[in-house]
């Protein structure tokens, strides 16, 4: 339950990033040693991962909420439970884990957000490129290697999950790998650091080309992740959206750069620190209608999509926003339309009519990051906006009604329904 009107104010801390730490996890699999995880986002997607590790019989400990040691020595199993994996995009990093750790996998396709098809023909490229056979034709996806060996290997389209899923298979196998037209994004440097810290052997990552040298084992270390790139855009925008003042800490700004390129388009304030960015907006500040497309980093993100419409839609004149990754990400926009915002889609372009405000409204979070959209409308809305299915919001962000209510945020949460909960 949202009630709008408030000017956000004051300091938000920034989490570890989620998709860094769903592609960390598994790639613990490959090391038969202690892996100690700081910065661990406290969210479902997390907790899901490490319950299915646990399931294929690694060690799991909790230091504390954000920090975990893994050990999986004593892994055994490379067919994890259907049941969790289904519920989490990210588990279909668990296909080149288990490949890398134990030559096969029999993996569930993956869950997570539904806008739009998740065509695994690229990882399944990867993996034959490397010597896997690869079996899709009973439901579950079955893959194996008699041994994997370097490759080359040509994405048709830049694509972060094969890219992660490539990395992963290779890191281990024999020769050199080399994967062009690699996905650039924070979580693919920041998973090729991990693994590097751990022994293997790879560069170039966050560009175009990703060679890997493969290593006979890894070991185990300490290592915390990065900021999460997606959750301070978010409070970027939250910020921007309800004409306040905020300070984002602990955040690589260089990540933030294209966020706040388009913020400052539209006649938003943005000063960056070292390991902080202050978003604000000054009295009298005639905001400027502005166009952007969501593409592979270094382009504006798609998880990010959602919060700048959100932000438009009470900026005077026509802005339009433009989908290049998934086919359906504008589902969240009848959501929108409830609030009174003047919104068409045609196709992947939407064509965003500023109004002069929003009305609160009963609306639903219709994905992850379609959910911090609808919290933004709230905290912009006049009235009260009731915002349900908010699992979806929990599996990617940590404590986040709690950070907005610091910085003046007027959110509460009438029911909680924790389904991992012990």
């Amino acid at each position: 339950m949202i009630r709008g009107g408030n000017k956000l104010h004051g300091e938000v801390s920034i989490s570890g990033a989620k998709n860094a730490a769903v592609a960390i996890l598994p790639a613990c699999l490959l090391v038969k040693d202690v892996c100690r995880i700081e910065n661990l986002p406290d969210i479902k997607d997390v907790k899901l991962y490490l319950k299915i590790l646990e399931q294929l019989n690694a060690d799991v400990k909790y230091i504390d909420k954000n920090t975990v040691e893994i050990d999986c020595t004593n892994a055994n199993s490379f067919t994890p439970s259907g049941d969790l994996t289904r519920r989490m995009r990210g588990s279909s990093y668990l296909m080149g884990a288990l490949l890398g750790r134990f030559s096969r996998f029999g993996v569930d396709p993956p869950g997570g957000c539904d806008f739009g098809t998740r065509p695994i023909d690229q990882h399944i490229k990867a993996f034959e490129a490397l010597g896997a056979e690869i079996d899709t034709s009973r439901g579950i996806i079955n893959g194996k290697a008699d041994s994997l060996n370097g490759a080359h290997i040509f994405f048709d389209v830049v694509t972060v999950g094969a890219t992660v899923n490539a990395m992963l298979a290779a890191v281990c196998a024999n020769g050199l790998t080399v994967i062009e037209n690699a996905a650039k994004e924070p979580h693919i440097v920041d998973l090729a650091n991990f693994l590097n810290s751990a022994g293997a052997n790879i560069r170039g990552a966050g560009t175009d080309t990703i060679r890997i040298r493969g290593v006979k084992e890894l070991h185990g270390g300490t290592y915390p992740i990065i900021p999460d790139q997606i959750e301070a855009g978010t409070f970027m925008i939250a910020a921007a959206a309800t004409r306040g003042d905020v300070v984002i800490k602990n955040v690589i700004p260089r990540h933030l750069e294209i966020i706040s390129t388009k913020l400052i388009e539209a006649g938003v304030k943005v000063s960056e620190g070292e390991d902080s960015v202050r978003v604000w907006v000054e009295d009298g500040t005639v905001f400027r209608r502005i166009n952007f497309s969501a593409m592979p980093y270094p382009g504006f993100p798609t998880d990010m999509q959602p919060q700048l419409v959100t932000f438009l839609t009470t900026i005077d004149g026509t802005s339009t926003a433009r989908e290049c990754v998934w086919d359906n990400r504008f589902r969240y926009v009848n959501e929108l339309k409830r609030m009174g915002a003047n919104i068409r889609v045609e196709g992947k372009l939407a064509i965003i009519d500023g109004v002069k405000t929003l009305m609160g409204a009963h609306v639903r979070a219709t994905d992850l990051r379609a959910g911090a959209a609808m919290i933004i409308a709230g905290l912009m809305a006049e009235g009260t906006t009731e915002i349900t299915d908010i699992y979806h919001i929990d599996r990617g962000y940590e404590n986040f009604e709690d950070k907005f209510v610091r910085i003046g945020g007027d959110i509460h949460r009438i029911q909680v329904v924790d389904e991992l909960s012990d």
